[in-house]
């Protein structure tokens, strides 16, 4: 199967809160398509936090921190779980600061559930480790402790504070940032994180939220703030302006203006970011639910050309009339967000789909024939050679990617037989493949009656019964040995 006719230009008509034009970026030319998915409706809770907003100025950086009382925000212990209250009221009970913080934080503040729990304390890991048999300490750049439990990783964290220069393995014109294990007050610990909505701290000995950055306020105005100057918190760690975009398109936030142009500024400096915690960063925004208005952020501010250039193909695919590859993140969305199993195979398939498909258009309109499979597979090797540049993916997971792309290329054929459809599903890749041509399939709009065979064949194989091997146990004498007969 292969995608065929014009895209939509759109992928959704995203609308601001105010109900204003869909808003574009004054360096976007106007036929740039949009990968923005529509906003998210504001809870009641973001809606009195704005008020709250309006009505107060944002605190000065050089004050006491203002502290929320338990009657005035809505964190509770009920949603915290069961596991963090157990690493927060021990680090208490034996005398350390013990903080709620982060993420979580900020998502119990806006009446969302939080994904994970992050503890502060003014406790060493080492000191952490002592307190928990089941800690283990990780991490070189940022050294903190994962405390294990069933089913649960609570991952807590020290105070940290400005890093020292000279740990810094960084080129001495260079501000990158290759050790941050400088400890430091909760106030340092707080204008050491990347923006203001993160910075919020719950503390367990009275219930209160304490903000030294002006979060609170962020969280009613809607918007993600780097704390500090931008130039210096993005050439630090670059990685930072990616999770800007990924915050921004998740919670539905706009970026704050300063913070918009320092990430322009600094868009080539996400060149200098490692490899594993790009990976890391990209499957996480990928299962956010919320990759296309992530995406769309990169693209209106520079980042996406710089971080992940195949990426620009759905663009491209879409201009040249090679399908409605535009609709690939929305699709994606709707996966994650009905609780699919998404591997990481499939997710990263997914964004360098369009790129392979164009690359087969191109091939098929000019030789007018079907490209055969180790054509198809050299350009996927070309397209995850260009790929693996900025990103690090294990071998096996690699391997595994290669051997989806085939078989969803074989599966695009037309010359099937049930009969052939049922043998190819007990394929090791069969359902990794199968994923990529159903959001290929859902994107486009075409091929959906391929699909269902598809399907039905993967149904089939799993209701298939397994045949019986009736095994004759062989009697051994005590000592091990065959017994003869």
């Amino acid at each position: 199967m292969g995608p065929s006719g014009q895209g939509p230009r759109r992928i959704h008509r995203s609308r601001s809160r105010t109900g204003d034009r869909p808003r574009r970026s004054r360096d976007r030319p106007e036929e740039e398509v949009s990968i923005r998915e529509a906003s998210v409706e504001p809870s009641e809770e973001v809606l009195r936090l704005r008020e709250a907003a309006v009505r107060g100025e944002r605190k000065p950086k050089g004050v006491e921190p203002r502290l929320i009382a338990r009657a005035d925000h809505s964190v509770s212990r009920k949603l915290v779980s069961g596991a963090t209250l157990k690493v927060l009221y021990r680090l208490k009970k034996s005398g350390f600061k013990a903080y709620l913080c982060g993420g979580a934080v900020r998502d119990l503040m806006l009446g969302r559930r939080p994904k994970d729990f992050d503890v502060a304390t003014n406790a060493t890991p080492r000191e952490v480790k002592r307190l928990f048999r089941n800690g283990r300490i990780i991490g070189r750049r940022f050294r903190l402790v994962h405390v294990i439990f069933e089913g649960e990783i609570v991952e807590v964290s020290t105070f940290r504070r400005t890093p020292d220069p000279k740990y810094q393995r960084s080129a001495p014109d260079e501000n990158l940032i290759t050790d941050d294990n400088t400890w430091g007050s909760p106030r340092e610990d707080a204008f050491r994180r990347d923006f203001t909505v993160n910075a919020l701290f719950y503390s367990i000995a009275d219930f209160s939220v304490i903000d030294y950055c002006g979060g609170v306020d962020d969280l009613g105005r809607s918007l993600v703030r780097v704390i500090g100057d931008p130039d210096l918190r993005f050439q630090e760690d670059p990685v930072r302006m990616l999770r800007a975009c990924e915050f921004a398109g998740r919670l539905g936030f706009e970026i704050e203006a300063t913070t918009r142009d320092g990430i322009r500024r600094n868009a080539a400096e996400m060149r200098k970011a490692a490899p594993p915690r790009m990976t890391e960063e990209l499957l996480q925004l990928l299962r956010c639910g919320h990759a296309a208005a992530a995406m769309q952020w990169m693209l209106d501010l520079e980042l996406l050309r710089v971080v992940l250039p195949q990426a620009l193909a759905m663009i491209k695919a879409d201009r040249q009339g090679a399908g409605g590859f535009t609709n690939i993140l929305p699709t994606l969305d709707s996966l994650a967000g009905g609780d699919r199993e998404l591997p990481d195979a499939v997710l990263l398939g997914a964004v360098l789909l369009p790129e392979v498909l164009l690359r087969r258009f191109e091939f098929e309109t000019k030789k007018k024939q079907a490209m055969p499979l180790k054509n198809f597979r050299r350009v996927v090797e070309e397209t995850l050679e260009s790929f693996l540049q900025r990103f690090t993916v294990p071998k096996i997971k690699t391997q595994m990617l290669q051997l989806a792309f085939e078989g969803f290329h074989r599966m695009c054929g037309t010359q099937w037989t049930p009969a052939q459809r049922s043998r190819f599903a007990s394929k090791s890749y069969f359902d990794d493949a199968l994923l990529l041509f159903e959001i290929l399939v859902l994107a486009t709009g075409e091929g959906h009656e391929a699909l269902e065979h598809w399907q039905t064949a993967q149904r089939q194989r799993k209701h298939r019964p397994q045949p019986h091997v009736d095994r004759k146990r062989r009697s051994r004498h005590r000592s091990g040995m065959r017994r003869r007969t």
